[in-house]
């Protein structure tokens, strides 16, 4: 069998904003929950939409769901957007709680075609009163340069890119 190939989600760092309405507020980023299979290190693909598989040779460098959320507060972080970005582990009080639900995070190949799709909703909520402040789905589809995990991976790392500037955005509103 070939060597395993580790891959990680690899973003690209956004500067600090100037103002936020947040800025004294510090947020905690939920591990995502998924709405279809276990989040794990194994990295999916299909071929139709009734089938599914994952890669042999090939995986995330840890769990999907900690890389995503990795990658959000270390977003958010940079942004300056919060006082503090904090993982949901963390004893520290927080004023606001960032939610999400991935939809899909997978690689779709459907004959010629071959895509990286990813699909996350995030729900912002005030942590005192459990309120829902507001909610929104992220959607990319972005075409793969080869149908195989290492073309799928930079697929997903430009979606994922186009996700943190498109959050940061949404957050500010």
């Amino acid at each position: 069998m070939p060597p395993l190939k580790i891959y990680t989600l690899s973003i690209e760092s956004v500067a600090a904003v100037p103002h936020s309405k947040y800025r004294n507020q510090t947020i905690k980023v939920s591990f995502p929950q998924t709405l279809k299979e276990k989040i794990s290190n194994r990295m999916s693909y299909s071929y139709s939409s009734r089938e599914q598989g994952v890669y042999q040779n090939s995986q995330w460098s840890n769990n999907i769901g900690k890389l995503i959320q990795g990658s959000i507060i270390r977003t958010l972080d940079d942004s300056r957007i919060f006082k503090a970005a904090l993982p949901y582990e963390s004893t520290a009080g927080e004023d606001l709680r960032l939610e999400s639900s991935i939809f899909d995070f997978s690689h779709h190949v459907r004959g010629n075609a071959s895509y990286a799709i990813v699909s996350i909703q995030f729900s912002l909520v005030d942590s005192d009163t459990g309120k829902l402040i507001k909610t929104k789905r992220f959607s990319y589809r972005e075409d793969t340069q080869s149908t195989n995990a290492k073309g799928y991976v930079e697929a997903t790392n430009k979606a994922v890119d186009r996700l943190m500037k498109d959050l940061l955005r949404w957050l500010q509103l």
